[in-house]
């Protein structure tokens, strides 16, 4: 217990304590090599800049998922999804395309629907899906199944 009080009273001091102030280098001699002065060079102008290439907004098809047990999902529009699967828990929206997502206890369920061509419905071309407990990936045609009315 006596130590503390000593302790204290050794950091109070040695916030007390100055800083030396840093040492100067020793001048150079002239020509001896020292450092080197740069002359200021006329003033050159900046070129400008080219504005940002604007993104490219041609329509572009999307990539449709091939694999057997989803052709009761694939290429099928929202309102089909939801008369099989019932009400999504999310319907997220985003420029032209859409993502659903059905849930039940087994998986979930999630569904990209996108414009085969410009200006068309989004319909379904692509499907992902998980286990609810871990995010790990399951067969999406059993989830299909597992979901399904």
């Amino acid at each position: 217990m006596r130590l503390i009080p000593l302790s204290l009273v050794l950091l109070l001091v040695g916030g007390c304590v100055a800083v030396p102030p840093p040492r100067q280098a020793p001048p150079v001699p002239p020509g001896s090599g020292g450092p080197t002065v740069l002359r200021p060079q006329a003033q050159r102008s900046v070129p400008p800049t080219l504005p940002a290439r604007p993104p490219d907004t041609a329509f572009r098809p999307p990539e449709v998922l091939r694999a057997p047990g989803l052709d009761a999902v694939i290429r099928q529009d929202a309102a089909s999804l939801v008369r099989r699967f019932g009400a999504p828990r999310l319907d997220v929206r985003e420029g032209d395309m859409r993502k659903l997502q059905f849930a039940g206890r087994s998986c979930v369920l999630d569904v990209f629907l996108y414009p085969l061509r410009e200006g068309a419905e989004p319909v379904a071309t692509w499907a992902e899906a998980r286990r609810p407990s871990d995010g790990q990936e399951v067969d999406r045609a059993a989830c299909v199944q597992a979901l399904g009315r």
